[in-house]
């Protein structure tokens, strides 16, 4: 559980906001209020829409990203999905999802198009069936994880976890969004020849910060830092906005232009958005992807053994990947109860899971909970009402598409950076003298980042931490679910081999 401010040693480094706005009434002021908890749980809404515009700021990417990573695939009849219509359905059902666990789940965790399922759908499974088929996966997934949070298992999963273990995921998942801010930026690169050397990332291109678009991420990353430190309200929001007005004039003064030209790499421009006012604000979507998944023909075309190692696949990363991401958001505003639990664990569970079915049914890939919302809980969100602004924007953004891409991966990722080192603090209450702990804690943490998957950490820290409490005899003080869990990630971890061997 993370420490109170009056147990901190860092200076109350959570408190972005300053004290003038920290003693909102406890009172509900009208309905909204109540039903959100907006008071009860010490916020405010000029907060929680602060909250809402952050995270959305740093998702806003996966509306231009998902469509590049999925479109950029072939499945196995040739086919390729156009990206209008995928950057269309990302929008709409992120929005969707993300309202839905504002008003369900009241919690402020955004929901949009997963990354790594997608690149798993994409390049591993359409290959072997269709884009329709490949979708049927995904939505038969979210269907089995939505059962198992019906009947309780999910959530039992989740509460059989020790508690600083579910610290030790969220400090993990802090440094993990620390390295993408600091990749998506270009400040840390992997080198050129990193299959012939020891070094496999540095720092810049050469060694050297020598594009505008890092003195961008530099500007902002610094900026935000003081107006952190100095407690100003908006101080990520601040850093968004005005690292992506300097990249504006940057991009208007030098045409640096993006980091691919014509397929020819250019190291200093821009690494995916490239900031320049928009031509027109408005477009129409197209929605013609809505509901073209099948859910029976990829068993006759891939065979049963195939479908059913990629669909545990599926059910692993997503079951996984969001109670990492919910923990980490708690943890971030203080929102765990004494076992580590988020209030209203079951039905955040049950938005996601229906969410994982709803990116299949729109032919956008798995639909989960974003570890970005950590950025908006930094800037002061406690509720489900910050993510009806975010899922309000993400509904805009459909139409909006153009206005979106204005902001570049160099301005937005300045809050995963910040929020990576708030995150950072519940490393204190990890016990790192008792070794049955610390071990599985410290892998936990490690290989986020290293491995950038947060269910590799989580599955190698639960696999670790049992084996710790078997190897010293306390095998009665390891939660009966933890043994099928390890079980399963040990599965997990040697699927490779396993499918040598039976496909």
């Amino acid at each position: 559980m993370r420490p109170t401010k009056q147990e901190s040693t860092c200076e109350e480094p959570m408190a972005v906001a300053p004290p003038d706005d920290a003693t909102p009434p406890a009172t509900p002021r009208n309905g909204f209020d109540r039903y959100f908890e907006i008071s009860a749980r010490g916020s405010t809404l000029g907060r929680e829409v602060r909250g809402g515009l952050a995270t959305f700021f740093t998702m806003a990417y996966i509306v231009v990203l998902n469509p590049l990573i999925l479109g950029s695939a072939v499945d196995g009849a040739g086919e390729r999905l156009p990206i209008p219509a995928l950057a269309a359905a990302t929008a709409l059902v992120a929005g969707l999802a993300t309202i839905l666990m504002g008003v369900v789940g009241r919690f402020p965790l955004a929901v949009a198009a997963g990354l790594g399922v997608n690149a798993l759908v994409a390049y591993e499974i359409a290959p072997e069936m269709t884009w329709a088929d490949a979708m049927g996966l995904v939505v038969i997934e979210g269907l089995i994880i939505a059962v198992l949070v019906l009947t309780g298992l999910r959530t039992a999963v989740f509460r059989s976890v020790p508690t600083q273990m579910k610290a030790a995921i969220g400090v993990g998942i802090g440094l993990f969004l620390t390295i993408i801010g600091l990749v998506d930026a270009g400040f840390v690169r992997r080198l050129p020849d990193a299959a012939n050397t020891t070094v496999p990332v540095g720092l810049g291109i050469g060694g050297k910060l020598v594009s505008w678009p890092m003195l961008v991420f530099v500007v902002g990353l610094l900026l935000t830092l003081v107006l952190v430190v100095r407690r100003v309200k908006g101080a990520i929001l601040i850093g968004i906005l005005a690292s992506t007005g300097l990249a504006l004039v940057i991009e208007a003064l030098g045409n640096i232009g993006p980091s691919v030209v014509n397929g020819v790499s250019n190291p200093k421009g821009w690494s995916l958005t490239v900031p320049e006012l928009p031509s027109r604000i408005l477009d129409v979507p197209d929605l013609s992807l809505l509901g073209r998944f099948n859910v029976l023909d990829s068993w006759s075309r891939a065979g049963w053994l195939v479908v059913l190692m990629f669909i545990f696949t599926l059910i692993i990363t997503d079951f996984f990947d969001t109670m990492g991401t919910m923990v980490a958001v708690g943890q971030e505003g203080g929102m765990l109860d004494e076992q580590g639990t988020p209030p209203r664990a079951k039905e955040i569970l049950l938005v996601d899971s229906i969410a994982a079915a709803g990116g299949g049914a729109a032919s956008v890939s798995s639909n989960t909970a974003y570890i970005e919302s950590a950025a908006g809980v930094a800037e002061g969100a406690r509720t489900g009402a910050a993510n009806l602004v975010t899922g309000v924007l993400f509904l805009l953004a459909m139409f909006l598409t153009p206005l979106v891409l204005v902001v570049p991966f160099e301005a937005a990722s300045t809050a995963l950076v910040v929020v990576g080192f708030l995150m950072m603090t519940a490393v204190r209450t990890i016990d790192w003298t008792d070794f049955e702990i610390a071990i599985p804690a410290f892998l936990t943490i490690v290989l986020m980042p290293f491995t950038y998957s947060i269910s590799n950490g989580i599955g190698a820290g639960l696999i670790v931490y049992v084996l710790m409490k078997v190897a010293r005899g306390k095998a009665r003080e390891v939660h009966p679910l933890l043994y099928g869990v390890a079980a399963l990630f040990v599965l997990y971890f040697l699927r490779g081999p396993i499918e040598s061997v039976l496909l």
